[in-house]
């Protein structure tokens, strides 16, 4: 919902940072830098979930998240294949943050129905970006980032606030699950509106005004 404003201001504070960053560091390299620390915090999350390391080590992933793509623009090197990686890993951490930290927290069955359902609208989710990003590529002028986004109720921003809480409340992950699934339809909902008005106009052009 506040991606688009929010984007500056990261780009605000991290590059300043990217200046001190070694030269031979490619963007490429921070994104692994990132799923790795990923990785490493959802491990921790089932083995040591009574600890910081999960937290910290996500925030890490979070800062290193937004520092890839600034280091991109400031060494000219934004690339399809730089942006292809930096979301294969944030998918791969996203869908498995609930289950880990479910893991750690020995859930009773109940409980992993909510982690089943809030998965379930990931998947659906990742589906309809996937149009989003064709009915965006046919209206010119459009700004895409990696995937192309459109405003919705839960975005990366709101995402990663929800992901934080289930880090440091994990005995609310259930709930938390819960309303993540609930704000993830909404967002659904808001995207599929948009990609049904985009192509049926489309179609509608193509067929002399004409619905199929």
């Amino acid at each position: 919902m506040y991606d688009n404003y929010l984007r500056r201001v990261k780009d605000h504070v991290t590059n300043p940072i990217c200046t001190c960053v070694p030269s031979w560091t490619t963007p490429n390299h921070i994104t692994l830098f990132a799923f790795l620390s990923g990785l490493i915090s959802l491990a921790t999350a089932i083995w040591l979930p009574r600890t910081t390391f999960p937290l910290a080590l996500w925030l890490l992933n979070r800062f290193l998240d937004g520092l890839d793509g600034a280091l991109a623009r400031q060494q000219k090197r934004t690339s399809d294949l730089g942006g292809f990686l930096d979301l294969l890993g944030d998918f791969i951490i996203y869908s498995l943050i609930p289950i880990s930290l479910g893991l750690g927290q020995s859930l009773r069955a109940l409980d992993w129905v909510a982690i089943a359902v809030l998965e379930a609208t990931f998947h659906i989710n990742n589906f309809v970006l996937f149009y989003v990003a064709a009915a965006v590529a046919t209206k010119p002028g459009q700004a895409l980032t990696s995937v192309a986004q459109r405003p919705a109720l839960i975005e990366g921003f709101e995402s990663g606030l929800l992901f934080t809480a289930m880090f440091l409340w994990p005995q609310w992950l259930t709930v938390l699950c819960w309303a993540m699934a609930a704000a993830v339809v909404v967002g659904i909902a808001q995207r599929a509106t948009f990609v049904v008005s985009t192509l049926g106009s489309k179609q509608e052009d193509g067929n002399g005004g004409k619905r199929l």
